[in-house]
């Protein structure tokens, strides 16, 4: 029996399926390449050139049968239909990959900030929050603890996240309920101090900013801008926490009119690059929930919607998103 010698640079595949398990990668690889289209006419010339080394392309104990590499089947892209065999090919999915990464990138909100933070009748908190970190880096400040408080959706968070966001002097740090206790502890490298929903800490959560309102007030380089809502006296929290929050200066939001909340949808669907009809945050004022965080949930939905219908953003794509039957969640029994 002669043996024909081991191609250089090859490796050297088993002369039975029950041996060189090992060795299963180099099939995965032989068999992905084979399905490649640009390889042509030359699919059989290469089968035969990658054959493993035994007697004349036969595998003992299979009498009549040559050895055939085996196509494993490329795992197929969710939501979409398996390619056919022959153009499963790498770059291919690659391409299919990205462009669905793309499409949902496009749809991320932008992250908080003051520029996109509708101010109206609150200008005068925000111009304080906006200076606070240059104020801190040019030397003590008076005013170093604030308390904003206002109903739900009237971007409180938002100023907080705003605030740790744009901070360019120092470091800054946003706490809430969902942190771990150590981010209640003092650290000298931060400079501002952003909480949370101070209502809706724990006993231990309470007592830890209750020691972090005596270590930023004991830091003249520091600052602790609290929120919450409603006003220091009506929280459900510790009577000495209660008292710390009414230390300093209190704001109350300003709920925002009509007039303002068309405003913020506009200015919010500009940014996300919408250009948004007239028609529309109007329609939306007067058929749905009035409050900001299910209007800006509706248009992160509709600037989803028009991504895929490739169409504006009008009154009448609105209705369709709103008649589709896998839209249900932004179905106006969802809002009122």
């Amino acid at each position: 029996m002669r043996f024909y010698p081991k191609p250089a640079g090859r490796p050297e595949f088993p002369a039975s399926i029950h041996q060189g398990k090992h060795l299963a990668p180099f099939v995965t690889v032989f068999a992905a390449r084979a399905a490649a289209p640009s390889l042509g006419g030359r699919r059989r010339t290469a089968r035969r050139a990658r054959r493993p080394p035994v007697a004349r392309g036969r595998l003992p104990g299979r009498r009549g049968r040559r050895a055939q590499p085996r196509a494993r089947a490329l795992p197929a892209d969710a939501g979409h239909a398996p390619p056919p065999f022959g153009h499963a090919t790498p770059d291919l999915i690659r391409t299919v990959t990205v462009s669905r990464q793309l499409t949902l990138d496009l749809g991320t909100p932008p992250p908080a900030t003051f520029d996109n933070f509708y101010s109206g009748t609150n200008a005068e908190l925000v111009t304080r929050l906006r200076e606070l970190d240059l104020a801190l880096a040019a030397g003590p400040v008076a005013d170093r603890t604030f308390y904003v408080w206002g109903e739900a959706g009237s971007g409180r968070s938002h100023l907080l996240q705003a605030l740790v966001h744009d901070t360019t002097y120092g470091h800054a740090r946003y706490v809430s309920p969902q942190s771990g206790l150590d981010a209640f502890v003092f650290d000298p490298r931060a400079s501002l101090y952003a909480v949370d929903d101070c209502d809706a800490l724990n006993d231990a959560q309470q007592i830890a900013l209750f020691n972090l309102f005596n270590e930023v007030r004991a830091h003249p380089m520091t600052a602790l801008v609290a929120a919450g809502p409603a006003a220091p006296l009506a929280l459900d929290v510790r009577e000495d926490l209660r008292t710390r929050l009414g230390w300093g200066l209190v704001f109350h939001l300003a709920p925002l009119t009509d007039e303002g909340k068309a405003a913020v949808l506009k200015h919010a669907a500009k940014e996300r690059g919408i250009a948004l009809a007239d028609d529309v945050p109007s329609y939306l004022l007067t058929h749905f929930r009035r409050d900001m965080p299910s209007l800006m949930a509706l248009l992160d939905a509709l600037d989803r919607f028009s991504l895929e219908q490739k169409r504006a953003v009008t009154l009448p794509l609105l209705r369709a998103m709103l008649a589709a039957p896998e839209r249900d969640e932004v179905a106006p029994g969802r809002f009122k």
